[in-house]
């Protein structure tokens, strides 16, 4: 359960998987003679996806950005920009930082994802629990471990935030077609990934169990739920209620605001 902040709370590659399985049994016989052929149809081009949560459009004045396979001095330099550079170093990873981010964002509403893959590094320290007999808690200093995380995203301003973001977007949206959604759209993505981790319940002691090596929530309705919500629910209440906060506030800057729950 070592698990990192999901602080903006943030590749499937089956082409040579298809073309192989094309050419190894659709392909058939390679015919006896020459043989006439019909020119190919052109390729249709790709369905504009359907946007719910349009971007804002960058000032005309920004400068062109770079390919995404060349944009990690740019990303650098901007995160290092919002959080300064002690924290850049302390907390990020530093390669493929657009990819990365792309990656957590859309893994996150599901059931599991990859800490190796995360924008951030893992949050230093074991995961403690209190407890014996199959029955345990969350030990009280585990939040303490997420603390220097919150402090560094409260300190950037959510329209900061939400503007490199802006500034940068052609290439998550790149990323994000690379992933193998090459009609999504990554900024409804990420809006709904916000959605889901406020969603997360507030639980101020979940219980914890022990089936095997690992531990899990008691309740199997909250080890059911997502991987960012589980998240949520590991880093305390508290600290919780913070990220909360923040979300609320990226969202507003990215859609307006949120209708009455």
């Amino acid at each position: 359960m070592k698990n990192p902040l999901v602080w903006l709370a943030i590749v499937i590659v089956v082409g040579g998987a298809a073309s192989l399985y094309y050419w190894r049994f659709a392909k058939g016989p390679e015919p006896a003679g020459p043989v006439a052929t019909a020119p190919p149809p052109p390729a249709a081009a790709p369905e504009a996806p359907r946007i719910q949560h349009p971007v804002p459009e960058p000032p005309a004045s920004a400068a062109p950005l770079p390919s995404l396979a060349e944009s990690d001095t740019l990303a650098k330099e901007t995160i290092a920009g919002l959080f300064g550079a002690g924290a850049f170093a302390q907390f990020f990873n530093t390669d493929a930082m657009v990819r990365r981010f792309v990656v957590t964002v859309d893994n996150l509403p599901r059931k599991t994802t990859a800490a190796r893959l995360m924008p951030v590094k893992p949050v230093p320290g074991a995961f403690t629990v209190a407890g014996s007999n199959g029955s345990f808690d969350i030990a009280e200093p585990n939040p303490m471990r997420y603390r220097p995380y919150i402090v560094a995203m409260e300190g950037v301003e959510a329209k900061r935030l939400v503007a490199a973001y802006v500034r940068l977007y052609p290439l998550f949206q790149s990323a994000y077609q690379e992933l193998g959604y090459p009609n999504g759209y990554f900024n409804d993505r990420l809006v709904q990934t916000i959605d889901d981790l406020l969603a997360t319940p507030d639980v101020p002691a979940p219980r914890l169990a022990q089936p095997k090596v690992l531990y899990e929530f008691a309740d199997t309705a909250l080890e059911e739920r997502s991987a960012g919500q589980k998240i949520m629910l590991r880093m305390g209440s508290a600290n919780a209620a913070r990220v909360k906060e923040k979300l609320r506030a990226i969202r507003r800057e990215l859609t307006g605001p949120m209708a009455p729950s």
